[in-house]
């Protein structure tokens, strides 16, 4: 990929749930750009379950983004450890639960402005799981968000449900007038009085009652494009998933999701794992390297895995 892509840029990968490979997608991620000569910041963004320097195979930093994020004094390069591998660096998470594991909207901020002082090319950010307010807003903060799925029911209703959770949340949050807001915040409810159950049939909604406010939601929504990548495919079948959810998405909340690339199930995944020798530095696995490889690519250039 050599000195091609520098600008810096925000890449924040979440998922619907736990178990979907979340962390061994963002390290990855990490170290195939770093390989490519690209300046990168890992941080572990999962505040009161920090497991990156595990993942990496380093000893627990002393001093970890929750630090930085109640500190009034220490500087962002206060908490920033190098790792073993070139042009990659880390930023751990709160090694303890009863941490801040919530931090408000303005110390979120507080961490952008922050990276954005940094001499890097890329910032990946691993949330937590789930759908709480604290994951939503770095997912939208970012650049580009990126949602890990498993071919499983469970995984795919849960990546749908965090794509509507993080809609509603950016709609109310861009929302000024009370009105409107209300109309958003109990359209969340599924037994809303309305009988609205999408975020298109939201917008044509707003839209009805104020044209103005919801032709300017509807274009800040179109703004709002999630990425996907699938792990533990198993077959064709598995991959046809990825389509299915695009349209889906576009179908049922109005927008564009790229379907970025998978990555397919194999024992030496979890066993790399294990041993805390991330999978893409081994260049015995060179199938999931060249995964990772494809996946990184269309992230940076804005493209998406096409059908066979």
């Amino acid at each position: 990929m050599g000195q091609l892509f520098q600008k810096k840029e925000i890449f924040a990968v979440g998922g619907g749930k736990g178990g979907t490979g979340k962390s061994f997608f963002a390290v990855n991620l990490a170290i195939v750009l770093a390989r490519g000569n690209h300046r990168t910041l890992l941080i572990d963004a999962d505040l009161g379950g920090a497991n990156l320097h595990t993942c990496l195979g380093i000893p627990a930093p002393e001093s970890t983004l929750s630090d930085f994020i109640q500190s009034p004094t220490l500087r962002i390069e206060d908490v920033i450890v190098e790792t073993p591998l070139a042009n990659l660096r880390l930023i751990s998470g709160a090694q303890d639960i009863l941490d801040i594991a919530n931090p408000k909207y303005t110390q979120k901020i507080k961490l952008i402005r922050a990276i954005q002082t940094l001499e890097i090319d890329f910032v990946i950010l691993d949330l937590g799981a789930g759908t709480n307010y604290n994951t939503l807003d770095f997912f939208m903060v970012a650049d580009k968000g990126i949602l890990v799925v498993i071919p499983e029911p469970t995984s795919i209703e849960n990546a749908y449900r965090f794509i509507k959770s993080a809609l509603y949340r950016k709609l109310k949050m861009l929302a000024s007038d009370p009105q409107t807001k209300g109309i958003i915040e109990k359209a969340m409810d599924k037994k809303n009085a309305y009988g609205l159950r999408t975020p298109v049939e939201l917008l044509d909604f707003i839209t009805q009652e104020n044209a103005t406010t919801g032709e300017f939601l509807r274009r800040e929504m179109n703004r709002f494009q999630p990425r996907i990548v699938l792990n533990q495919v198993r077959s064709l079948a598995d991959v046809r998933i990825g389509y299915l959810m695009q349209n889906a998405c576009r179908k049922y909340f109005g927008v564009q999701v790229d379907f970025l690339g998978y990555i397919e199930n194999d024992d030496q995944v979890w066993q790399s794992v294990r041993k805390r020798q991330p999978i893409t530095l081994n260049g015995g696995y060179s199938k999931i390297t060249q995964s990772f490889q494809i996946i990184t690519q269309n992230l940076i250039q804005g493209l998406q895995l096409k059908p066979e």
